[in-house]
């Protein structure tokens, strides 16, 4: 999955878009690319949930 934010984003705004992906869709940050403009984009990808044995 790929964001965009623009560059009048705030740092506190950019982070609670990325923890309500992390939290409520199972994403996990892949990649952050910061334009001198001051846009990022923002590739996530599927978090891998990994069953435990438990005998």
């Amino acid at each position: 999955m790929e964001l965009y934010l623009p560059r009048g984003t705030s740092r506190e705004t950019a982070r609670q878009v990325l923890t309500e992906h992390a939290e409520h869709g199972h994403w996990e940050l892949d990649r952050l690319r910061l334009y001198p403009d001051g846009s990022r984009r923002v590739w996530l990808r599927r978090r891998i949930i990994r069953a435990i044995r438990t005998m």
